[in-house]
């Protein structure tokens, strides 16, 4: 298979994955109803899927390493993808959590595993890690869509049947993407994961990356039920899918354009400009009157602001641990969005507290700390990350 090819079914890959791993936001306003949740249990809900399948992914990343990069994709997206269409017919709030504890491994075994084929296709690592990162937000703008019309038009119980989609390209890693051998690691401590990574640059890009995620996941957690409990719309209202729709679809197309950019910018103006722009579109999406123009085209240049820095961040992680790529990935791709639904569950009492409005648009404020913090470790390992990009504009 040619780089390109490899690229490109990475890239829809990750739209299956992503697809189903994000499908609770779509119905928490359902949930809410069905159930009888309070924004506080709700909140609890966004944190497990965060920690199955992202939270873990620094460790399963370890994993991928050394057993194997294609196999470990393709296992990960059907197992994820299979389990994560029935939340839209559990029957009581443990179900629920069954399902996003066990379904969210699944996005934790393939992101690590993806993003490490995704580095080494042939292409320009900037471009193909952004195609790659698209292809996630991509997928996550389409589910909304897509649900509710199966919803609307022939009934919550036909969306398990979707996973047939993320079960084919599994099929299609498994059959078609070049085997690769495990990290080297002669001379290391066989270890899941290299707690250095943690405690050096790679780790504080990481809780960069858990600040920014905490400003995507305000939005996409926090716009439905306040669209639904705010501004009146109803718990399956299209204006709801359309609004998270635009928001990731956007995010894709921001991502796409951080790597076409990134030679001319520069990687750390680019990010550090895209998350301080970010801010005050998703502010206004607040203020502004929910299903007009200026409200979605607000929606969209948040999106698509918020989510440009991550395939940038993920390749600054990948350069300052080249042999712990895998690892490094899942740090900046899957921790950094656990942690940040983790500490979501805080947002839904304060949601309760103090209202939706004002404990997303604090969501939002972690934008500003996270682009001083991609600063600081930028200036502190300017000469590694340097050295680092050298190699790849050679091979390109």
């Amino acid at each position: 298979m040619s780089g390109l090819s490899l690229t490109f079914l990475l890239t829809f890959s990750h739209s299956a994955n992503d697809a189903f791993t994000n499908v609770l936001p779509v119905f928490l306003p359902t949930l809410q109803d069905r159930l009888g949740l309070g924004e506080a249990v709700l909140a609890v809900a966004v944190a497990v899927i965060s920690l199955s399948s992202n939270v873990l992914q620094p460790v399963f990343g370890g994993f991928v390493d050394r057993w194997g990069r294609r196999k470990s994709a393709a296992l990960g997206l059907i197992v994820g993808s299979t389990l994560m269409g029935f939340v839209s017919v559990v029957g009581s709030v443990w179900s629920l959590f069954f399902v996003l504890a066990f379904g969210g491994l699944g996005s934790a075994i393939f992101h690590p595993a993806a993003a490490s084929l995704a580095r080494d296709t042939g292409a320009q690592r900037s471009v193909s890690m952004s195609l790659f990162a698209a292809g996630g937000s991509l997928g996550t703008a389409l589910m909304p869509v897509v649900i509710l019309w199966v919803v609307r038009s022939l009934g919550a119980g036909y969306v398990p049947l979707l996973s047939v989609v993320g079960v084919a390209f599994g099929l299609a890693l498994l059959l078609f993407a070049p085997p690769q051998a495990p990290a080297a690691t002669a001379g290391r401590p066989r270890r899941l994961i290299d707690l250095a990574l943690v405690r050096g640059p790679v780790g504080a890009l990481a809780a960069a990356g858990i600040l920014r995620a905490m400003a995507f996941i305000s939005f996409t957690s926090g716009m439905p039920l306040f669209l639904a409990n705010v501004r009146g719309f109803a718990p399956d209202a299209p204006a709801i899918g359309l609004t998270l729709g635009i928001y990731s679809a956007s995010a894709s197309a921001g991502t796409i354009l951080a790597g076409l950019l990134e030679t001319r910018f520069g990687r750390l103006r680019l990010m550090v400009s895209c998350m301080l722009a970010a801010l005050p579109f998703l502010l206004l999406t607040l203020a502004l009157d929910a299903g007009g123009l200026p409200f979605y085209a607000c929606v969209a240049l948040a999106g698509m602001l918020t989510n440009a820095s991550i395939p940038l961040l993920v390749l600054s992680a990948q350069d300052l641990a080249p042999n712990d790529v895998a690892a490094a990935s899942g740090l900046l791709m899957g921790f950094t969005w656990g942690t940040a639904g983790v500490v979501y569950i805080a947002f839904g009492a304060l949601q309760e507290a103090i209202g939706i409005g004002p404990a997303v648009a604090l969501g939002f404020a972690f934008l500003l700390p996270a682009a001083a913090l991609v600063t600081y470790v930028f200036k502190r390992n300017r000469a590694a990350l340097a050295a680092a990009a050298q190699p790849s504009r050679a091979a390109d």
